[in-house]
């Protein structure tokens, strides 16, 4: 599965989902695995780390133009067809394609190297709290495609005399484009043509009367079927879903249709035992099932872009998502790698084109926990907020900062948003640590702005349980400090969202062995198999009475 939706009717797409064989080259050792899938599902490959070459082989029956699109891979990709190269690129979370014309008729091989080494090369990729496993995390798909297709399609809703108007925008590749081509969009059964540019660029604005609001509590959305004709033909399509919602941020209130909203979720890994970073779609919908009975109404995507077919279950589910790039906890010195500034340039753009059609998506995130406390690292966060501006003028930005009373960079966001973890890394109990942080906020920066409480919370190790003397890394010490966070937080005026940190334990590099019991961030409220702990039922009936409380 691609998406929850069918993305065309007139192009032939082919998901190569299913059993591919994987070769360790240095052992020369072949194995069989599902993809979406890695090294994490084979006994002998767990926790490893190098080059592992997946291939599969595929038939064509005539001789075609085909679009490979890669949606994951973890985390350096080189991908071969029939030996021959045809495209490479780093980042395990944003999808790239590789275009190839007129295969032969017959078999064919398709064959990825995928390198999760660290290195030099790789800024993003580090040892970290979170592990870097081998794998096609992601599905792969292939497209026969002619001389001309669609390569996106965003629709823009905007706010029109109480009703909706959607403007349309996208790009065409050709490899010769003639005059003449022509787009046609259709939502709502509301019909509009327009031209293409000579630089196969479109725009046109369609105008829905009848159309209703996306919100979590009504979660509507539409198709947008985009028909590329050419000489009067229909040469390609694509079908792109939206939702009609804004996102305004006002005298200290996030607003969602112009109506103040408060934010309850969880910081979210994609980590499981077995499948690693490729999560299963019947997993994900598992994991939308535990935050809607944990009366949460929204997930951030900690700490890189998500699954396509995740975000659209939030946005079928009326989850909100803070979406952000993928960088967590990098120096000043980390930041200097020459590799760092056009590694999170790419995953920047990858992430807002991509996924800039998901109503659930309201805010932009970067860089969390960096230098920005620094005036090279303040020069890298307004670099990349300039870009993301650039390419999405409608949803509000952030960053989560634990530089608690030195950070100089929270005038450059929209809202600010700080790690707290009041009670477990430092005993200042969180109702006075929350206000310290507020009032320095508005002092540097954050005057009139939204505070988000981005991540809080306490670790304990499954199973574990000392009723009387609840010492660290207990159930029962985790339920008694999120109790007192959640209390604290959802008490405090200028706090307007909280995201627990997190929603599952997740595996670790075993660089971070020392701090982490098991090689596990055991700060989930659900272990890797989603097992409840004992804070899980106390954050449900906490953010169940938010309203009363509050």
């Amino acid at each position: 599965m691609i998406r929850t939706f069918n993305t065309h009717k007139i192009r032939t797409s082919t998901e190569l989902d299913g059993f591919w064989k994987i070769k360790n080259p240095q052992t020369k050792k072949e194995y069989e695995l599902l993809v979406p899938g890695g090294a994490e599902a084979i006994m002998e490959l767990q926790n490893f780390q190098g080059v592992l070459q997946y291939y599969r082989e595929f038939e064509l029956e005539q001789e075609q133009n085909m679009l490979f699109t890669f949606h994951g891979v973890s985390f350096w990709a080189t991908v071969f067809l029939d030996e021959v190269e045809i495209a490479r690129h780093y980042n395990a979370f944003t999808a790239f394609t590789a275009f190839v014309p007129s295969i032969k008729a017959g078999n064919h091989v398709l064959r990825v190297e995928v390198d999760n080494r660290f290195s030099e090369a790789s800024s993003l990729h580090i040892p970290n709290d979170y592990f870097s496993y081998n794998a096609i995390n992601r599905p792969v798909q292939m497209d026969v495609v002619g001389n001309e297709w669609i390569e996106y399609v965003h629709a823009t809703p905007l706010e029109k005399n109480n009703g909706w108007e959607v403007q349309v925008t996208g790009q065409i590749h050709s490899l010769q484009l003639q005059q003449g081509m022509m787009a046609e969009i259709e939502i709502d059964g509301i019909k509009e043509m327009t031209q293409i540019a000579v630089d196969g660029s479109f725009v046109t604005t369609i105008e829905l009367k009848k159309a209703t609001s996306w919100s979590p509590q009504t979660p509507n959305l539409y198709f947008v079927t985009t028909h590329l004709l050419k000489d009067g033909v229909i040469v390609d399509d694509l079908i792109e879903r939206t939702g009609f919602r804004s996102v305004k941020v006002s005298d200290g209130k996030i607003l969602l249709n112009d109506k103040p909203v408060f934010l309850k979720g969880f910081c979210r890994h994609e980590d499981a035992p077995i499948w690693g970073n490729a999560l299963p779609f019947e997993m994900m919908v598992h994991d939308i099932d535990i935050l809607k009975h944990l009366n949460c109404n929204s997930v951030r995507t900690s700490h890189y872009p998500n699954d396509q077919r995740f975000l659209d279950l939030c946005d079928e589910q009326g989850i909100l998502v803070w979406e952000e790039n993928h960088a967590r906890g990098l120096s000043e010195q980390d930041m200097q790698n020459p590799s760092f500034k056009i590694q999170c340039k790419e995953c920047n753009e990858e992430m807002v084109l991509q996924h800039y059609n998901h109503p659930s998506i309201y805010v932009w995130g970067i860089l969390n926990e960096c230098a920005s406390d620094t005036p090279y690292g303040r020069e890298c966060y307004a670099e990349q907020f300039a870009q993301i501006r650039a390419l999405d003028q409608t949803r509000p930005l952030t960053f989560a900062s634990c530089k608690f009373f030195t950070d100089i960079c929270l005038d450059l966001v929209d809202i600010v948003s700080m790690n707290l973890y009041a009670g477990w890394y430092h005993d200042t109990p969180p109702q006075i640590y929350v206000k310290q942080i507020s009032e320095w906020v508005k002092r540097v920066g954050g005057q009139n702005k939204p505070l988000i409480i981005s991540e809080f919370g306490a670790g304990a190790i499954y199973g574990f349980h000392d009723y009387l003397g609840r010492i660290k890394w207990s159930e029962e010490r985790q339920a008694d400090l999120l109790e007192e966070q959640i209390t604290a937080y959802l008490n405090d005026p200028d706090v307007q969202g909280l995201y627990i940190w997190q929603l599952t334990d997740c595996k670790v590099c075993e660089s971070w062995a020392e701090k982490r019991p098991k090689c596990e961030n055991n700060k989930g409220v659900v272990d890797r198999y989603r097992r409840p702990k004992m804070a899980y039922e106390c954050v449900k009936k906490l953010f169940e009475s938010k309203d009363k409380i509050r």
